[in-house]
């Protein structure tokens, strides 16, 4: 790809989703954009990039950043944030919000749906002891082609077995030919949207619980400065936000702070949440409380 037109990609990608692309992965836009262009009919990706260059169609431009999008993704990613969610942010959630019995939790770039859905499963398996509590799983992305595979919630041989537990796949997906489709109370529990995350996050209201992983490592610092100081306003002041294993806050905001010995949990900042009297303060002695370690 010529150097004009990688810089031209560079650039639409940045400013319409916060993706930073480098000249080492210049390949990847001439493999996921090779099909897009053929799909608008376009003769060839240089064609196609001309008609960007003039007057680009929107729908040409949307087809273009959700196909640079990394979708990869599989049930019970790496185990231990879900593991965190039963041990520790359940049990704390259970304790808080027992007069309400109501938690909101956000699967942010949820992809084809692994994430909250697996989420779901775990809240279906305690659903004796969560009688009478209501558990809001809000997953968005990007991408309306994926976000319409994860409302389907059809998978593959081979995705069902990448993570998923045996007993969870034998309860809670029927097979149907060569794939397992999810049964219809585990859908119901998920709400999918389209969502930006450099858009305004405001209209998406509180939260007790984000789920962000695996995304921040496509930004910049800038821009991972400016979704997570987005967040912190979104999540209530004992809430918990989880990043992927590689992602951090440290460098980046002052918004959160990692919890001892819980690798991709994190938690506001005590120092700018709590009251300076400390008779005052729940969120000091929430934080206090976490950061024992065990």
């Amino acid at each position: 790809m010529k150097v004009a037109d990688f810089e031209l990609y560079k650039s639409l990608l940045y400013d319409k989703s916060g993706l930073v692309i480098t000249p080492d992965k210049s390949y990847l836009l001439d493999s996921r954009l090779t099909p897009i262009a053929k799909k608008w009919n376009y003769p060839t990706l240089d064609m196609m990039t001309l008609q960007l260059r003039a007057i680009p169609d929107p729908k040409l431009v949307k087809d273009i950043v959700e196909a640079m999008t990394t979708n990869e993704t599989s049930f019970f990613r790496d185990t231990k944030p879900f593991t965190l969610f039963q041990e520790t942010i359940l049990p704390h959630m259970l304790q808080t919000r027992a007069a309400k019995k109501t938690v909101r939790i956000w699967c942010a770039a949820c992809s084809s749906g692994q994430e909250p859905y697996s989420l779901s499963m775990i809240l279906k398996d305690m659903e004796a002891k969560l009688k009478g509590w209501r558990f809001e799983i809000i997953a968005t992305d990007l991408s309306e082609d994926i976000l319409a595979q994860a409302r389907k919630a059809t998978y593959s041989q081979f995705e069902v077995q990448r993570g998923l537990p045996i007993q969870y796949l034998m309860k809670y997906f029927t097979q149907v030919g060569e794939t397992w489709q999810l049964k219809e109370d585990i859908k119901s529990m998920v709400k999918f949207s389209t969502f930006n995350l450099l858009d305004d996050m405001s209209r998406m209201g509180q939260f007790d619980i984000i789920f962000c992983r695996n995304v921040l490592i496509y930004f910049d610092e800038k821009t991972k400065g400016g979704i997570l100081g987005k967040m912190e306003k979104l999540l209530d002041k004992d809430g918990f936000l989880l990043l992927g294993g590689a992602e951090t806050v440290l460098g980046i905001t002052d918004k959160f702070v990692p919890m001892p010995d819980k690798r991709g949990l994190y938690i506001k900042n005590p120092a700018l949440t709590t009251p300076t009297t400390p008779a005052s303060s729940t969120t000091g002695g929430f934080a206090s409380g976490l950061f024992k370690r065990t």
